[in-house]
């Protein structure tokens, strides 16, 4: 019996235009307010970002609503963001990703809790990031006036996955003790060794009292492996790539634009038991 429901956003709750489809929306309050299931944001971006989605699914700044963010750096209740978990990156190894990230000419943002601080800002993501109305503090050097901050996570952005993974398999020395993923086929994603959705979904679930095998999670991209792993049942959107595709349980029929996160709890949540 699913309780606790672990969803991305991008190209999966989210559609082309980043909202949310009503199919989704109705699926989600009936599954909450019927079924008695926790239904929570499992995402890349810091907590605070994720506010008009929160506000849309009636979560914003309600108790006993949670959030996975920073790619499970951060697991926080919606309330006041209270930390039920935090998990940052070593200041010393995010100084050598960023400075390595600098030194290839990439652009490069660094996470905090609260800020956002991008290194080599192009016209590209300056305009991707105006679909999220967010603009990141751009900035020259190094990052010693971070040094007292945690970091949570650490950014290499380029629309080009090709080129990404290229990249990746450069750093094989300099990513020891750090997690790696991909996410909408422009980010290179650096956590802490360990620190990716799977952890912030089992932090969760423990704090919670729920069992991972009453958990569900839904993804579409690398930066859901870790959660689709650990979930009792996984599933992945059918626009998914075909590596997420082969760690799931369950693929979709409708992708992001048609309800394809509804598509899961339907089956999962509405077919498996009665409403409480």
């Amino acid at each position: 019996m699913i309780k606790l429901i672990a969803c991305d956003l991008d190209e999966t709750l989210l559609n082309d235009d980043k909202k949310i489809c009503e199919r989704n929306l109705k699926a989600i309050r009936k599954a909450r307010e019927e079924y008695g299931v926790k239904f929570v944001i499992a995402s890349g971006r810091s907590c605070t970002r994720i506010e008009p989605i929160l506000e849309t699914l009636g979560m914003l700044h309600q108790p006993n609503e949670y959030i996975i963010g920073f790619n499970g750096g951060m697991v926080c209740e919606c309330k006041d963001y209270k930390r039920l978990a935090f998990h940052a990156l070593p200041f010393a190894k995010a100084k050598e990703l960023v400075a390595y990230g600098k030194s290839i000419g990439i652009c490069v943002e660094v996470f905090t809790e609260h800020h956002v601080y991008s290194f080599n800002m192009n016209d590209d993501e300056r305009e991707n990031l105006k679909k999220y109305d967010f603009i990141a503090d751009e900035c020259e050097g190094d990052i010693d006036f971070l040094k007292d901050t945690a970091i949570i996570k650490v950014l290499f952005v380029k629309p080009d996955m090709d080129y990404l993974k290229q990249v990746a398999d450069g750093m094989k020395e300099l990513t020891q003790g750090v997690y790696v993923s991909f996410s909408s086929g422009r980010y290179l994603e650096f956590n802490r060794e360990g620190v990716n959705k799977g952890l912030g979904l089992s932090d969760l679930a423990g704090s919670l009292g729920i069992a991972m095998e009453e958990t569900m999670a839904i993804g579409d991209n690398y930066n859901d492996v870790g959660m689709l792993k650990v979930a009792g049942t996984s599933v992945a959107m059918v626009n998914a790539h075909d590596d997420i595709k082969a760690v799931s349980s369950y693929v979709t029929q409708a992708n992001h634009n048609d309800g394809g996160v509804a598509e899961a709890i339907e089956r999962f949540v509405f077919t498996e038991r009665k409403a409480v």
